[in-house]
């Protein structure tokens, strides 16, 4: 099955052509933002270098969210444009489930982190279980406080990742050695992982009905929500 598998939910870009767990070509840059400049020519480039067609493609798997606004929406339209013009299969999966690939060990719970600023988080707790990643506590945007005291219910290694800087030092002082610190190397998602592990994982069945997954409201949202509050919620935007 060859597989084209897409994550630009961050400052990362990383696109993979696979066919089956065999890896055919892979692109990862850290050092642009403006993933819009490059998606469209790597895609084209890394199908080319792999020999193959965009009609060989069996299937598309794309990182859905959370994470960058901009960067989750243009990788999931890119994505259901050409499994639609294509007619072939598309596989959403988790951002932060595929940045917890990185951990192969299953000693550790894994906690993958984005950063949602002024502490907040984008994040979920996994663990490996006969080599699949289990969600122990569903992906989410939340406090890092709020965040903590579920943590503190384990008592296992955790392992952080992803974007953790502003972080450590709380965890440090939260969870003290329970928590390890991921090197700088596995902070960064591999589409190859991804696409990887999304062959196990069924296609969705209506992809005019996929939509990013950024699990908190946009600034457009949140703005127009202010303005038209619930009827009798005074409080409604600051409930959610």
């Amino acid at each position: 099955m060859k597989t084209l598998a897409i994550d630009t939910s961050n400052q990362p870009l990383s696109i993979a052509v696979l066919d089956g767990n065999e890896l055919l070509t892979e692109l990862t840059m850290t050092t642009h933002k403006k993933h819009a400049e490059f998606i469209n020519g790597v895609i084209a480039d890394l199908v080319k270098k792999a020999n193959l067609q965009p009609s060989d493609l069996d299937r598309i798997v794309v990182a859905e969210g959370p994470g960058s606004y901009t960067g989750i929406r243009m990788a999931v339209t890119v994505a259901k444009t050409l499994s639609m013009t294509l007619n072939i299969e598309l596989v959403m999966v988790s951002s932060l489930l595929s940045l917890s690939l990185n951990v192969d060990s299953d000693k550790y719970l894994i906690n993958p982190i984005f950063d949602g600023r002024n502490n907040n988080m984008f994040t979920g707790l996994y663990q490996r279980q006969q080599g699949k990643l289990i969600n122990v506590i569903e992906d989410q945007h939340t406090n890092v406080d709020d965040w903590l005291k579920k943590l503190k219910n384990f008592d296992q290694p955790i392992i952080i990742l992803g974007q953790t800087e502003s972080f450590i030092d709380t965890y440090k002082k939260t969870l003290n050695n329970q928590v390890v610190v991921a090197n700088s190397l596995t902070n960064i998602p591999r589409a190859a992982k991804m696409g990887i592990y999304s062959n196990n994982l069924e296609p969705v069945n209506d992809i005019n009905s996929v939509v990013p997954k950024y699990l908190r409201l946009t600034k457009a949202e949140a703005d127009w929500q202010k303005l038209h509050p619930k009827e009798g919620d005074e409080n409604y935007v600051e409930k959610i």
